[in-house]
């Protein structure tokens, strides 16, 4: 849920610019990137904080698209 919310607001050549490893700029997929970065810590970490840098701006996008 967490890269797919990333990849769905930034899209994967900005993800990769952001955080610049190979299975963001590499035929990128949900799939490939989860494996890798279940294996790789470092990664893995630099992705969470990116997530946690943007959940305001998640939180504003989600409240324009829902109608009250």
């Amino acid at each position: 849920m967490m890269l797919e919310k990333l990849v769905d607001n930034f899209g994967w050549e900005a993800l990769g610019r952001a955080i610049p490893i190979r299975c963001f700029n590499l035929d990128p997929s949900i799939k490939s990137s989860l494996t890798f970065l279940r294996k790789t810590p470092w990664a893995r970490a630099k992705v969470e904080a990116l997530y946690l840098d943007c959940l305001d701006e998640f939180d504003a996008i989600e409240n324009e698209e829902s109608p009250e």
